[in-house]
């Protein structure tokens, strides 16, 4: 496990947070200022009637890899800012018969858009773009493409 502290803590805040997010077994591949890359793996737990990834858990690997790069650009501020995933589509192109990666390389605009929601003290919203991948089977091949809006607000400050 390439990033175990990085996975733990993930695990950790499913189990005490999100406990459905904990039972999928997320393990965080890559994450620095400017990528996320989150694997969940496809096995009884997280597959369908066809031994396919289900959508809802192809849903919670997007929101892992949106949310842990805007998880850590808001630690970094060292600010109170609360961040939601306002709307959300996915694009399903084909099966997922193997662990997924989730991949999110937008780490540069949420780190503007944390900057943003801090100085302007309003709600800030900006869409995030997140690839799967089933690399053992297709490479670097999409299965599924997702378009999630995140929402940030300075905790404290009232805006629409």
């Amino acid at each position: 496990m390439a990033n175990l502290k990085e996975t733990l803590a993930l695990r950790a805040f499913g189990l005490f947070k999100i406990p459905l997010l904990f039972s999928v077994r997320p393990t965080i591949v890559e994450i620095n200022k400017k990528r996320c890359e989150v694997k969940i793996p496809l096995n009884f737990w997280t597959r369908n009637h066809l031994k396919s990834m289900y959508f809802g858990t192809l849903a919670m690997g997007a929101d892992c890899a949106g949310g842990l790069l805007a998880m850590q650009s808001i630690k970094a501020s060292k600010k109170n800012v609360v961040l939601i995933f306002k709307d959300f589509h996915a694009d399903f192109l084909k099966r997922a018969e193997s662990d997924v990666h989730f991949i999110c390389e937008d780490g540069a605009k949420i780190e503007k858009q944390v900057k943003e929601t801090i100085e302007s003290g309003e709600r800030t919203n900006q869409t995030l773009k997140i690839v799967a991948t089933t690399p053992k089977i297709s490479g670097d091949e999409p299965v599924a493409k997702f378009l999630l809006t995140l929402s940030l607000k300075l905790q404290g400050k009232k805006s629409s």
